[in-house]
């Protein structure tokens, strides 16, 4: 199960108190006592794995180690270890209290997310003309505290869009070796897929269903990932009955969601077509070509119509900011 939206509560280290203590060699008298040490910090810093928020998915309160306290004889305390949280790139980090947001987008890529708090001084640092034997010392600073929300938006050269049971997930198995898991269902399946051609990030983003953008089902959810996919390719099963209407419902739910999404590249494939007549096939491209003047007839059981699709994802490879036409 692939865990794309947790909120967690986060504690940086406390900072050790500073020690009261005094030499007790001879001829050396006077306040020896050290500094307390940081807290440790908390950052995240993005993978390439996508399910790195599964971690999460139970341990929501997370705590760096606090600074231990000074010590005599002008011995500071340790600092707590820093704790860095490992979340996939693409990765929008929330914070609840600030309302501000970041985004991680490269692997490696690092955010300080809850500083730890500095350690307190021990009486040395007290220790002046006047008071040559300080019993002073500062507790440590406390770390910060913040509740984050981690929300996952797929990266991805090409999406693959459509209502259930497109042909989405086969696809994909066949042009990336993703194994997907795939059957006559309905309804949409529970998470994203992902493969490789090439260089190329390929995601099958589950099927919507009328009403998605209105959080009907888990549209919402999946919606979010179409946001960050340059290229769509939008797949219309040629068992529909009404594939113009199928089409027409998942432009609507992309608008209701973000008018940006309709301005996205996007390629249309009838796909299945080895399961309908070649004449149903004619009709159907015919009343869809009214509404989009580019449509590709694939299946996966048809080498040529495979052959074509990979082909625009060469295109695609070689020149991702060019416009490609079928």
């Amino acid at each position: 199960m692939l865990i794309d939206d947790v909120l967690i509560k986060i504690a940086a280290g406390n900072g050790g108190k500073g020690a009261v203590a005094f030499n007790k060699n001879k001829m050396s008298l006077g306040p020896v006592g050290g500094k307390g040490g940081k807290g440790g910090s908390v950052y995240i810093e993005g993978v390439s794995n996508l399910n790195a928020l599964g971690q999460f998915r139970y341990k929501k309160d997370i705590k760096a180690n606090n600074g231990t306290d000074g010590k005599g004889q002008l011995n500071d305390g340790s600092n707590g270890d820093d704790l860095i949280l490992k979340v996939p790139v693409g990765t929008v980090i929330h914070n609840i209290e600030s309302k501000e947001t970041e985004e991680i987008m490269k692997i490696g890529e690092k955010i300080l997310v809850a500083k730890g708090g500095i350690g307190g001084r021990g009486n040395f640092l007290f220790r002046s003309s006047t008071n040559t034997s300080p019993k002073q010392f500062q507790k440590g600073l406390p770390g910060e505290h913040i509740t984050l929300r981690l929300e996952l938006k797929l990266i991805a050269d090409v999406g693959l869009i459509g209502l259930p049971n497109a042909g989405k997930s086969s696809l994909l198995n066949e042009l990336t070796q993703a194994q997907s898991k795939i059957g006559n269902y309905p309804f949409t399946t529970l998470e994203p897929n992902l493969g490789v051609y090439y260089e190329l990030i390929l995601a099958d983003i589950p099927g919507l269903i009328e009403g998605a953008s209105t959080g009907k089902g888990l549209g919402t959810k999946f919606l979010r990932h179409i946001e960050r996919t340059n290229i769509l390719f939008h797949l219309i099963s040629a068992e529909s009955q009404d594939p113009v209407q199928d089409y027409l419902t998942i432009q609507k739910e992309l608008e209701t969601y973000s008018k940006e999404l309709l301005k996205k590249t996007e390629y249309v494939f009838l796909s299945k077509s080895d399961a309908v007549p070649a004449k149903e096939i004619e009709k159907k491209i015919a009343a869809l070509k009214k509404i989009h003047k580019d449509i590709l007839v694939i299946s996966i059981h048809n080498w040529e119509s495979l052959e074509k699709v990979k082909k625009i994802l060469n295109e695609i490879k070689m020149n991702k900011s060019d416009t490609i036409h079928i």
